[in-house]
Order: C-alpha cells, then sequence, then structure tokens
C-alpha cells in the first residue's frame, strides 16, 4: 500500500562541475542533476539518497555551487508534504552539524523532497575545520549530510530510523575515507553497526558506502 511503502530515488557520482569549462560537454552535469531531481519530482518520492560526490571538485566553482542551490531549491523546496518520521536521536546522526537535525523539520524551511547524502572522495571534508561543499548546503537546510566520522581509529555507524506506515528503514551511512585506514579498521574489528533498541528484526537495512 501507498501508505507503506518508501519510494527513494538513488544516485550517485553526478560530479557537479565536470569539464565545466569544455564548449560541448560544460553544462553535462548540471542537465543530469536537473533530470534526476525533476524525475523525482514527478514520482513523488519519498526522499533522495545520494551515495558521494556529488561535486567532482573539492572546492567547487561558484558557477557550480550556485547551479545546484538553484536546482535544489526549485526541485526540493515546496509545500507537499513529507510523508514519513524519523524515529532516531538526530543530534547523533546530524552531531557535525550546527542545525543537527533533518531539513524537513525545521520550522524556517518549505521540504518538499528531502535529500539525504554522503560524501565521496572528490568532495570529502578537509582542511582545519573538516568542511565540505555538502556542509554549505547543509547549513542552507537544503540537503542533510549523514555518515561523517572523524575519528582514524575506530567508527561506530549509528542509523538514521526511518518510519512510514507499516515500513521501518535503518539507513547507515559511511563517507568515504581511505581505503587502507577503512581497511585496517575492518580488519581489527573496529567498525561498528549499532543496531535499534527496539524491534531490531523489524526494520530493513540500507548501507550506503562510497570507498574505490
Amino acid at each position: 500500500d501507498e501508505e507503506d511503502t518508501f519510494k527513494i530515488l538513488v544516485a550517485t557520482d553526478i560530479h557537479l562541475g565536470y569539464l565545466e569549462k569544455d564548449p560541448v560537454r560544460g553544462n553535462d552535469t548540471f542537465v543530469t542533476f536537473d533530470e534526476i531531481l525533476r524525475h523525482a519530482q514527478q514520482k513523488e518520492v519519498d526522499f533522495i539518497l545520494l551515495g558521494g560526490d556529488l561535486f567532482h571538485e573539492n572546492k567547487p566553482s561558484r558557477k557550480t555551487l550556485h547551479t545546484c542551490v538553484e536546482l535544489l531549491r526549485k526541485y526540493c523546496m515546496g509545500d507537499h508534504p513529507v510523508q514519513f518520521e524519523i524515529l532516531s536521536d538526530q543530534s547523533v546522526n546530524f552531531g557535525f552539524s550546527k542545525f543537527p537535525w533533518v531539513n524537513y523539520q525545521d520550522g524556517n524551511l518549505n521540504i518538499s523532497i528531502p535529500v539525504f547524502s554522503i560524501h565521496g572522495n572528490h568532495d570529502d571534508p578537509t582542511g582545519a575545520d573538516a568542511l565540505c561543499a555538502l556542509d554549505i548546503l547543509s547549513s542552507a537546510g537544503l540537503l542533510n549530510h549523514f555518515g561523517r566520522s572523524s575519528s582514524v581509529e575506530k567508527i561506530d555507524i549509528s542509523p538514521i530510523l526511518l518510519h512510514k506506515g507499516s515500513t521501518k528503514i535503518a539507513l547507515y551511512g559511511l563517507g568515504s575515507i581511505p581505503d587502507e585506514r577503512l581497511y585496517r579498521m575492518f580488519v581489527n574489528k573496529q567498525v561498528t553497526m549499532l543496531r535499534p533498541k527496539e524491534d531490531e528484526d523489524n526494520w530493513f537495512n540500507l548501507f550506503v558506502i562510497h570507498q574505490n
């Protein structure tokens, strides 16, 4: 039944800004992102799930960032009600943000299609403040950046718990980490998938990861 079914659009490696100065292919990535978001709007999906590398460069150009903001505002903001709830502790799910809650529950925003995204190896957090372009979109309320980990020794992945009707999804995310480091943590059993405390066996588990 519609009230029990999650409709999710999954996209990854859009690489906004790739060859943006090329006279022939310069707008290809922007056209692609426009098609993805338009498709999500027309199909009335519950949310969009991005698997990393939304941007091609770690520091996207002003044109790339501006176009991305324009498209997210055009297709993902509006009065269409969001039909699912988040049951998990959002201060844990979005703890790196100054606004640690999902954007569609922000009283100052009208979000019709929530976007959840991890970062990839092209748009990963860098610098002293460990920021990336996704954090700009997150602070603007256009996107929900999750799956970040600051530890180089141990990772605890706490899922975003989504509930719609009788359906429950535990959404796990892990943004890009240098392959050798993540491999070492898996070998040493330092990567832990935390489980929901209630009705543990009644959740669909979905894991988003971006590695080479």
